[in-house]
């Protein structure tokens, strides 16, 4: 299985002056972990709820706290057609949850960690066939909690 056939659309921002309160806000309504920041269509960067929590744990103003002081710059990109256990290693080797999908130099998307979980728990080795229903994964379920605005 390719990454692109799992990953969701981005999260992202164009704008490096938000704040991390912003950023946090932006990833509860998108019910995400991370948000990828961009200019024109390079990623400049990207932050993450770990990162957020890490800077506001750390005494930062999420108010006040801009994204370019928390954000990583040296973003771990993988291609569409990257296989999904690549992608695993690639996360598990940088210690990362969220891998954003670069085609063509352009954001395509982004793999997390729950979408490679999802993908791995609905293997059944002794037969080879699916456990679960690969296209109800996790992915799904946290989108529709998006689209029902059931996020309190």
């Amino acid at each position: 299985m390719r990454v692109d056939e799992i990953m969701t659309n981005p999260t992202i921002t164009d704008s490096t002056t938000g704040t991390l309160r912003s950023a946090a806000e932006q990833m509860w309504r998108q019910q995400t972990g991370s948000v990828v920041i961009v200019e024109g269509d390079e990623i400049v960067g990207i932050i993450t709820e770990r990162d957020v929590m890490r800077a506001v744990g750390r005494g930062a103003d999420p108010d006040e706290a801009p994204i370019t002081e928390v954000m990583t710059r040296e973003v771990i990109t993988a291609e569409p057609g990257t296989h999904v256990r690549e992608a695993a290693r690639l996360m598990a080797q940088h210690w990362i949850r969220h891998l954003p999908i670069v085609d063509d130099g352009k954001l395509a998307g982004i793999l997390s960690q729950r979408d490679v979980i999802g993908v791995f728990a609905a293997l059944w080795y002794e037969t080879g066939a699916p456990e679960i229903d690969v296209d109800n994964l996790v992915r799904q379920r946290r989108l529709a909690r998006v689209e029902a605005g059931d996020l309190d």
